[in-house]
């Protein structure tokens, strides 16, 4: 692959990144699909095996990403309710007011949910914190396995070159 391809996907990578951070692109896809379109460029053994590295990295993360924020909110009893509740809220949210409108209505909408559930403001604010924490912490691992895909590709365009 010739050194403008290898920017393109670094670039792509990037905005991949940034888009796990910031959720307006799909970042986790678009880090793993410009990985998989470089093995497939360079077609080595190196490029898939970094690849597959890659993919399982992505995979981990996924699983991850889904169940331990879950299991940390249902201790908290956070409700799953709650969370749609805060998930719609969040994207009329992000349009309303772009980008940090999804944060917002996210964290009015799980208030809302549980104050019409708990009835106290104070419980209230304590689950949306909770579910705050938890948000985070699924970005955080989602980050975390795309960042670890990074790595495994940047290792193999060294190798490959």
């Amino acid at each position: 692959m010739s050194v403008l391809g290898i920017v393109v996907v670094a670039l792509v990578i990037a905005v991949g990144l940034v888009g796990i951070v910031v959720p307006i692109l799909p970042g986790g896809i678009l880090v793993i699909g410009a990985i998989g379109v470089w093995a497939f460029v360079v077609n080595t053994t190196v490029s898939w095996i970094v690849f597959g590295v890659a993919a399982a990295l992505f995979a981990a993360s996924q699983v991850i990403k889904y169940t331990w924020p879950v299991k940390r909110m249902r201790a908290a009893d956070v409700r799953t309710s709650v969370l749609v509740v805060g998930g719609i809220a969040g994207v009329v949210g992000f349009f309303v007011i772009p980008v940090i409108g999804l944060l917002i209505g996210f964290v009015l909408g799980v208030f809302a949910a549980e104050m019409s559930i708990r009835g106290d403001a104070t419980r209230a604010w304590a689950s949306t914190w909770h579910a705050l924490k938890g948000v985070a912490l699924s970005v955080g691992v989602e980050l975390t396995g795309a960042l670890l895909a990074t790595v495994a590709w940047v290792v193999g365009v060294v190798l490959t070159l």
